[in-house]
């Protein structure tokens, strides 16, 4: 027998003593002690089996004195496992023949996997021992109803996988599943043989091994060919030897045969002389068991291949305890790995909703709106004043807006201030020239100033609402925005409340009125225009004024047109506020106005206040409906602000036009007509003021302007 079983360094196992023994007292039990798998195991007697490889006889608590020198199946199908996620496939089928092989494989595989994480299993079907007529194309068929899980995992017998593959060449299926084969595949040939062609690409796994040299041959011309299994043999012969040898080594020490402690054998010590041995085995790879009776897994990888019509197993890697792979070559020559996955990886900016149950498998939904893609399975709203990026990846700034010079929105306001300004200007300078000129002091000199410096900062105001806003810009707009209107139309319900009292008091008697000097006229004005100011100053204790950058105003439903608006704290219902008590004067104005329509026109100035006032009563019902429609357009902050300042530079330019260009053209082209009228009293002037209206038509025959003079000189002479 050391003939046949040659094995360097081991000289005492040579000795016949050893392998006399096991005949000697192991006659009857020999079957159990090397067996190929074991059916039937006896009560403490140790075996080792060279060829079983089923994952359950791991477990010691059932299987306490079984020992294998080939490794389990559940190394093979963590080794198969490790290949899967290698090639970065997420989603296989299993294949697996009815028995403790294939079963315990496939259900390793899963376990291994679901361990592991990131594969998934498709389908995991099961041929039968005695398969029917068609079943290998229910096989096929149900392995390709998920054309993306390309990938197989087979744990099936020779005949099984051989049938397979006609299975899948009848249903023209060449080519597209990629097989990963057990050791029952392994490198034969059989399981392919003609039908080369659809193994291409495949995968299998066999224990590392190598035949035996010098071993008996059959023949010298024999075509035999080693089973691949003698190597497992021979360890197993040997890790019964050693076992035995150290153990009469502890028990019979310097004693040559048997001694009485070892007459009988206890299986147990017997067994951890076995678990204890640790050796060389014959194709040189230590021989070694864990706590569970098991050898470690050394596997070879090997892939089949096609290359100028020629085929091979070719080994392409090996595993133990961690895989290492070489270049594979696939179905086509090609050297890209070929895919098996359930769902494509989702583009940047997309978030993964998992199907249930199926970890591996996935909808990709687009993070939307103001999203942007927080990690693998989510989306989060960016910050108030940022949005998404392009692809939705991060967050960036939003753009800050402010209404430039140069936009058109600023450059029509800005225009039309400028022209009045210059005509405003033109009207002041008119007047301060021809101060003491009868129509000058006849249209009030006083309340005409001041209405010209309400003209004035209702068209400057555009320049603040153009402005870029910061604290001081804020401030005087807060300021300026409502006082020039409210210095206009105060003036202005000044005169109309006095030409209103004048005509009244005539209708009651002759005598004048109180309170309609220039002095009070200016105290009742300046009380008005205090109101004003008042309100502003409250407005600045309870609210100071800031610039602030409104990320709402445009947030629109397309991030990428979303932009802060840089402008005061002013909210609509605040500009309104503001604007409110001017719109009062107005209005109260304006009933003054329609009070006096029956004033003839020779009387001052009812009849142009009056047209003045209405014009504006129009502008300003044409603004409000602008303003507010507008409050959801993503203009809003160029609409509003140029209706603003239009609105506030026609108002003062329809009390500059109707009430002063007349006067001036009067002044500068018509001087004839500026000239000093009779003087009468006020009884006298109220009198005739008060017929004039009762008799209209006579009134009427009196030279133009003359009466008109008259009662104005008369009443700021009485002042």
């Amino acid at each position: 027998m050391t003939s046949a079983y040659p094995h360097k360094g081991s000289s005492a196992i040579q000795s016949p003593l050893v392998f006399a023994f096991i005949y000697r007292y192991y006659e009857v039990e020999l079957q159990y002690v090397l067996t190929p798998c074991p059916l039937v195991l006896s009560p403490q007697i140790p075996q080792v089996s060279y060829a079983s490889t089923a994952p359950e006889l791991s477990d010691n608590t059932r299987y306490d004195f079984f020992s294998r020198v080939v490794p389990p199946d559940t190394y093979q199908a963590q080794a198969m496992v490790d290949i899967v996620k290698a090639m970065r496939w997420n989603y296989v089928s299993t294949v697996a023949s009815e028995g403790n092989y294939g079963e315990s494989g496939v259900d390793a595989f899963i376990q291994k996997s679901r361990e592991d994480g990131g594969v998934c299993i498709s389908q995991s079907v099961k041929i039968p021992r005695e398969p029917k007529l068609g079943e290998f194309d229910k096989v096929i068929r149900r392995l390709s109803e998920n054309p993306n899980a390309r990938v197989v995992i087979l744990f099936a017998n020779e005949d099984d996988i051989r049938r397979i593959l006609q299975a899948a060449k009848k249903a023209n299926q060449t080519g597209h599943f990629i097989w990963v084969g057990s050791d029952s595949w392994g490198s034969k040939i059989s399981p392919i043989l003609n039908q080369e062609e659809m193994a291409e690409g495949a995968v299998t796994i066999l224990p590392k091994r190598q035949s035996i040299r010098d071993h008996e041959r059959i023949g010298k011309d024999s075509s035999y060919e080693q089973e691949g299994k003698v190597q497992f043999v021979v360890d197993a012969v040997y890790a019964m030897a050693h076992a035995l040898h150290n153990m009469h080594k502890e028990l019979c020490p310097g004693k040559v045969g048997l001694c009485s402690k070892m007459e009988t054998i206890n299986g147990t010590m017997l067994l951890k002389f076995i678990h204890n041995v640790n050796f060389t085995g014959i194709a040189g790879t230590p021989v070694i068991f864990n706590v569970n009776g098991d050898a470690p897994g050394r596997y070879e990888i090997y892939q089949y291949q096609m290359k100028h019509n020629t085929t091979e197993y070719k080994i392409i890697g090996h595993w133990a305890d961690q895989l290492h792979l070489d270049e594979m070559r696939w179905p086509g020559g090609t050297w890209q790995v070929p895919q098996s996955i359930c769902s494509q990886p989702c583009h940047p900016g997309e978030r993964k909703k998992t199907v249930k149950g199926v970890p591996c498998c996935w909808h990709c939904e687009r993070c939307d709106g103001y999203q942007y893609q927080a990690d693998t399975y989510s989306c989060k709203m960016c910050r108030f004043d940022l949005r998404p990026n392009e692809n939705h990846t991060a967050c960036e700034a939003i753009p800050i807006v402010k209404l430039e010079w140069s936009s058109p929105w600023a450059v029509i306001p800005v225009l039309i201030a400028v022209l009045g300004i210059m005509a405003t200007m033109f009207v002041v300078a008119t007047f301060i020239r021809y101060n003491d000129t009868p129509i000058v002091k006849a249209s009030g000199r006083e309340l005409s100033y001041v209405l010209l410096t309400g003209i004035f900062l209702c068209y400057a105001t555009t320049f603040l609402m153009i402005s870029a806003p910061d604290v001081g810009i804020c401030s005087l707009r807060r300021i300026f925005l409502g006082l020039g209107m409210s210095i206009s139309y105060a003036a202005l319900l000044t005169k109309t409340n006095r030409i209103y009292r004048i005509f009244e008091q005539g209708k009651m008697s002759v005598s004048a009125p109180r309170f309609i000097s220039p002095a009070s006229q200016l105290v009742i004005t300046f009380s008005l225009i205090s109101v004003q100011l008042l309100g502003v100053c409250i407005w600045f204790g309870v609210d100071p004024s800031q610039a602030i950058i409104d990320y709402e105003d445009q947030r629109t439903s397309n991030p990428d047109m979303s932009r802060g608006v840089l402008k005061c704290d002013i909210s609509d219902l605040s500009l309104i506020c503001l604007l409110g008590f001017s719109m009062l004067l107005m209005v109260t104005c304006t009933v003054y106005a329609i009070k006096t329509r029956g004033v003839p026109e020779t009387f001052n100035e009812a009849k142009p206040i009056g047209f003045t006032m209405y014009t504006t009563c129009i502008v300003w019902l044409a603004f409000i409906p602008i303003f507010f429609g507008t409050s959801q357009s993503t203009e809003k902050m160029y609409i509003q602000t140029t209706t603003l300042t239009i609105s506030v530079s026609l108002s003062a330019s329809v009390s500059l036009g109707m009430l002063y260009m007349p006067k001036v053209y009067v002044v500068l082209f018509h001087p004839e007509q500026n000239v000093p009228k009779r003087k009468r009293s006020l009884k006298a002037v109220v009198t005739a003021a008060t017929m004039s209206n009762k008799f209209p038509t006579k009134g009427g025959l009196r030279p133009n302007g003359e009466a008109k003079s008259e009662l104005c000189e008369s009443l700021e002479t009485q002042g």
